[in-house]
């Protein structure tokens, strides 16, 4: 049986082709895995994909999957214990930034009723398709994602600059970057 076409990006890594075929591109509006992407996002900063979702299952347990209200309330003593464990990326700036996000994502959400009516509001509330053909012509920000960032950081949001907005905007599906080629590209236009 011959492999579908898909993007480059994956290679032959299982994990990250289980990604590309399953959860990238495809638009997300659940409040809890939006929370997720930005926090996984922002320790992908200067960082691989890969070497995240490598990690991507001691980050969940390590931050209480992801659990906003949970994480508002870490003390310093979490951050440290946070600090010590080799699951995950240990970085000071970023463990701390999770709980200030988590206190500034539910904020916004508390405001606009949901994190997705917020977030999704810099696309339109609708995914933006760029019907790009190779991977060099997939952009690193947008005017979107640049209008997004200076948003984000005006509620208190950390690690969120133009390139990581852009990588979440890719990541919820507010951006169809999947090559025309690839199987996905399609499935995820149709909004499958």
């Amino acid at each position: 049986m011959k492999e579908k076409k898909r993007c480059a990006w994956p290679s032959n890594d299982v994990l990250m082709i289980k990604y590309h075929n399953e959860e990238w591109g495809v638009p997300l509006h659940d409040d809890d895995k939006l929370f997720e992407f930005i926090v996984l996002d922002g320790f992908q900063a200067g960082l691989s994909w890969k070497t995240i979702l490598n990690k991507r299952e001691s980050f969940r347990k390590a931050f209480d999957y992801f659990d906003p209200i949970k994480i508002s309330k870490y003390t310093e003593g979490k951050v440290l214990e946070l600090l010590q464990d080799e699951g995950i990326i240990r970085n000071k700036l970023k463990v701390r930034a999770t709980i200030t996000n988590a206190i500034a994502f539910l904020k916004t959400k508390n405001e606009f009723g949901s994190f997705d009516n917020y977030i999704w509001q810099f696309t339109n509330h609708k995914t933006i398709d760029n019907k790009v053909k190779t991977l060099s012509d997939i952009p690193a920000t947008s005017a979107e994602s640049d209008e997004m960032s200076k948003d984000l950081k005006k509620r208190g949001f950390k690690f969120v600059g133009s390139t990581i907005c852009y990588a979440f905007m890719q990541a919820a599906g507010m951006v169809n970057d999947h090559t025309t080629d690839c199987y996905r590209y399609k499935d995820v236009s149709e909004g499958n």
